[in-house]
């Protein structure tokens, strides 16, 4: 494609073109916000107008545009700390929260809902940006600065949120410093705004991004089809998980725990996760997911996975720990390794695909292949194709 970070050439005919079109659009909600033009509806990102504005922050800023990855990286982590396969690491961990009950209602350990807490109480941000089911029980960023509201929206619902959106919202509201609950791809977004300051001064209150693993999105369409199917009723979801060594997906909701077999969920993927390389939300300050240890999975899933990738990640982690409100504990070399192997055969699976969407290994839609890190796999693919044919 041969456009780097900033374009000159209407950028948001190249958004359509190159990101909506070609069904690489992820609903981070990076584009949304910035001009009138962009918009959310449902689940997905729609064009309500063309724009005639050169050099448009909506293509800049979109983690699935033609991005130097590298800069990114040089930029945000210390040099040290920086891994092929996980991104940034600082310290790795085992975590949860100390309060029982905010386990019971958010995600495994609770480590994301009582850092947040750490940080809106030590004044370390004034506000938070998280995931909030709307009325019509999509999924939407909503600006919050309080407990009770933070609690409230714990728990994955495995939906996308274009939570970026509610970023830009700041340009017009004065809400303080700012954390922001993210997808790998929203903390790439945000990453990519920190590159370009110039162009997006209100990223100076961004002052901590926290990043969830992920795979996948389901689409809210076909998910919520499946669910009217099996008789759930989607407002009455709480959280959901998918249980260690079991093909299902675990519903929790106000009429107990229901679960679908993920065979059927699969059919209710986003296309566009397909095309993603990063399982660990590389560009965060710190990365959470759910542990994986030996032991029975109803105290496994007590507990997080826990990467620091950034001073200020370790600050809030420290932070955290020393007000009481988090436990950690060292996690084994052998779990490192294996969350290693797990998003390496992530960035593996999802640059086959790109390959075979563009018909060429030299086209590789948003990446550059001299990355060192696209690099590295597109020469671990050369061999093992080699090796195939010998």
């Amino acid at each position: 494609m041969g456009i780097g970070l900033r374009v000159k050439a209407n950028s948001q005919k190249f958004l359509k073109k190159y990101v909506l079109d070609e069904g690489l659009c992820t609903d981070c909600g990076a584009c949304v916000g910035l001009c009138p033009y962009q918009a959310i509806y449902h689940d997905r990102t729609v064009q309500l107008h063309n724009c005639d504005l050169e050099d448009g922050k909506c293509y800049a800023f979109c983690p699935r545009t033609a991005t130097d990855l590298a800069a990114l990286r040089k930029h945000l982590f210390e040099p040290d700390n920086l891994t092929l396969e996980i991104g940034a690491v600082k310290g790795y961990y085992f975590s949860q929260a100390t309060d029982p009950e905010l386990r019971k209602i958010a995600q495994h350990g609770a480590t994301v809902t009582a850092l947040i807490e750490v940080a809106l109480a030590e004044g370390l941000i004034d506000s938070a940006i998280v995931s909030s089911r709307n009325e019509e029980f999509m999924q939407n960023g909503a600006i919050i600065n309080d407990r009770g509201a933070l609690r409230k929206n714990a728990g994955s619902k495995f939906t996308v949120s274009p939570t970026v959106a509610a970023f830009n919202q700041l340009v017009t509201e004065d809400r303080g410093t700012i954390g922001v609950v993210t997808t790998p791809c929203q903390a790439l977004a945000l990453a990519k705004m920190k590159l370009v300051k110039e162009d997006n001064p209100k990223i100076g209150q961004l002052k901590l991004v926290i990043g969830l693993y992920c795979g996948w999105t389901l689409s809210a369409e076909k998910y919520t089809k499946l669910l009217l199917e099996k008789n759930i009723s989607p407002e009455s979801i709480t959280k959901m998980d998918i249980p260690a060594g079991k093909n299902i997906l675990e519903l929790f909701t106000n009429n107990g725990v229901k679960s679908i077999p993920f065979d059927e969920v699969q059919e209710c993927i986003r296309p566009s996760c397909n095309y993603c390389l990063d399982s660990t939300a590389e560009y965060a300050d710190v990365s959470v997911g759910s542990a994986c240890f030996a032991g029975d999975w109803e105290d496994v899933r007590q507990w997080n996975q826990l990467i620091v990738r950034t001073a200020k990640g370790r600050e809030l982690v420290d932070l955290a720990v020393k007000r009481g409100v988090l436990e950690i504990r060292e996690a084994p070399a052998e779990s490192l390794k294996e969350l290693k192997d797990a998003a390496e055969k992530k960035k593996k699976e999802a640059l086959k695909n790109i390959i075979k969407k563009s018909g060429s290994v030299k086209k590789l839609l948003y990446l550059d292949s001299h990355d060192p890190v696209v690099k590295k796999y597109l020469e671990v693919r050369g061999k093992n194709r080699t090796e195939k044919k010998k």
